[in-house]
């Protein structure tokens, strides 16, 4: 059986993690997730010093209350 050596492109893979590709693949995610949360639900997204994130944070009382007690965007990300 011959050898086979595996060497990761550094470079590629954090313009990979970086990119604007990525960021949308995860807002996609975000953005699923907050349709089964309803209302008071915000999606952001940024790009941070070695990779893209997405955020689903509560913007109204109600829902931090619901996300307080239930664990709902936890749960939402589950699937």
């Amino acid at each position: 059986m011959a050898k086979f050596k595996f060497e990761l492109n550094r470079d590629g893979v954090r313009q990979l993690m970086q990119s604007s590709e990525m960021m949308s693949v995860c807002e996609s995610y975000a953005r699923r997730a907050q349709g089964s949360l309803g209302d008071g639900y915000e999606v952001t997204t940024m790009t941070g010093k070695t990779r893209v994130n997405a955020q689903i944070a509560a913007v109204t009382y109600q829902a931090m209350k619901e996300n307080s007690e239930n664990n709902t965007i936890l749960k939402s990300l589950r699937g």
